[in-house]
């Protein structure tokens, strides 16, 4: 069972790398960042914000 695992481990990292790789290039090839990663970051700033709010929104609504 050890070694299914260990191999399905290895054929999603050799995906992976195979996937970050450009035009079949090697991944020293790919580029630092991906093309709209600010703006992801930005909705991942706004998310926490958002879920942050609202556990103290919670917490307010609790203490009532």
């Amino acid at each position: 069972m050890h070694l299914r695992s260990t191999a399905a481990a290895l054929v999603v990292l050799a995906a992976l790398t195979a996937g970050c790789t450009h035009e079949g290039g090697t991944a020293e090839r790919a580029p630092a960042t991906p093309s709209g990663y600010p703006e992801m970051q930005k909705k991942v700033a706004a998310a926490e914000s958002a879920l942050a709010q609202a556990d103290r929104d919670a917490a307010q609504d609790a203490k009532r």
